[in-house]
């Protein structure tokens, strides 16, 4: 572990301890692979216990080899009070557990071991601590969205005349593999499953999906029903690009369209709304703005030039603008209605505002931005304007 880590878990720390104490809580126990990695480092099969006072105690299941101080091997969550008490750590009397993610038969276990008084939602103060990046963090964005923009560039001289969206895709796949895409697409929440991101082609676009994504796509399979399924590509038709850019453990998230041949009229002047939509939010956007102006003015300008009806869908439109992005691709803050959060200085976010043309394909673009001391920074610098193929 390099000593920027190093100091980057302890600024972590702190952020999440400052977190507990105001909301009075005494300690807080992480399990989850996500919050193991932003609050450890890694991915551990484990427990992270954070006290208010003192230093963190890790509680190991897997792997073997993991060496250092206040880490302790366990088989079941019910040692981890026992080990605290033979090393002289008093338990606490409120507690902090992941009750937003974990299974209900782990938080009755570590309730019935810790035995507090007050147990407290930890997923939810976890995602809150998450949402504001520290300098490390938003130098692995940066390099993320470094190496996005350069294999997007490489996409057009995949395409060849007679494909369908999968072979697109899968060439774009290999492309993004090769530069460095670690290939894992991670979202919170249940039946949130998807391999890379998604290439959505024609009509396809337009087809709804259980997945709480901007667009769905009907999938390859029930199983995992979004993106591509198998559309082939013809003259006039759109093929939007919707790939994570998971080249480090902080991806960026960035959408662009290109078209087979020359696409319709309606559809380049429905994208290059999506693009006064992204200059308008430049222009807004900083700190201490709400969430919902955001959404709402997206909107505005959606009825504005009267896409409201194909705007973020057509037969089901996804109720959001932009959402965080980290570790997870969903993380806070959420541009949509309701969210009455104000941006904050170290906030990372994707705004998205799309359309559906019918028979044609998604048009609009996604980019990823930075909040700064003096407003947003876009992180996803490449050609906007819809790509002819």
């Amino acid at each position: 572990m390099t000593a920027d880590l190093t100091a980057n878990l302890q600024l972590r720390h702190e952020k999440a301890k400052k977190e507990m104490i105001a909301q009075g809580f005494d300690a807080g126990l992480f399990a989850r692979s996500v919050n193991m990695l932003y609050l450890q480092g890694r991915m551990i099969n484990g427990y992270f216990y954070l006290p208010k006072e003192g230093k963190p105690v890790l509680f190991v299941k897997r792997p073997t080899g993991i060496t250092g101080e206040n880490v302790f091997y366990i088989r079941k969550p019910e040692q981890i009070t026992e080990i605290l008490v033979e090393n002289g750590i008093s338990l606490p009397k409120t507690i902090l557990l992941e009750t937003g993610e974990l299974p209900y038969n782990d938080i009755i276990r570590l309730q019935a071991a810790f035995r507090p008084e007050k147990t407290g939602d930890g997923t939810a103060l976890i995602r809150k601590v998450r949402s504001i990046k520290t300098p490390y963090e938003i130098e692995q964005f940066r390099i993320s969205a470094r190496l996005h923009a350069e294999a997007y560039r490489q996409f057009p001289v995949l395409y060849r005349s007679g494909m369908t969206d999968l072979e697109f895709s899968v060439e774009i796949e290999r492309v993004m593999r090769l530069k460095g895409s670690l290939g894992v697409f991670r979202a919170f929440g249940e039946g949130m499953d998807i391999f890379m991101g998604s290439v959505l082609a024609g009509d396809n676009a337009g087809a709804p999906s259980p997945f709480d994504f901007a667009l769905g796509g009907e999938g390859l399979d029930p199983s995992i029903p979004v993106g591509a399924n198998g559309t082939r590509l013809q003259p006039g038709m759109t093929v939007m690009v919707d790939m994570g850019g998971t080249f480090t453990a902080y991806m960026t998230d960035m959408t662009r369209v290109y078209s087979i041949e020359k696409t319709s009229d309606e559809a380049c002047k429905a994208h290059q709304v999506s693009i006064e939509m992204h200059e308008a939010l430049i222009q807004t956007a900083k700190p201490g703005t709400i969430c919902e102006d955001l959404y709402n003015m997206s909107i505005s300008m959606a009825e504005k030039h009267h896409l409201s009806d194909k705007f973020m869908g057509i037969e089901q439109q996804a109720k959001f603008v932009g959402h965080g992005i980290g570790i997870e691709v969903n993380e806070l803050p959420v541009l949509a209605p309701r969210f009455n959060t104000p941006l904050e200085p170290g906030m990372v976010f994707a705004y998205e505002p799309k359309f559906i043309i019918p028979h044609v394909g998604a048009v609009g673009i996604e980019n990823s931005y930075l909040v700064t001391e003096n407003g947003i920074e876009k992180l996803t610098v490449f050609e906007e304007n819809i790509i002819s193929l």
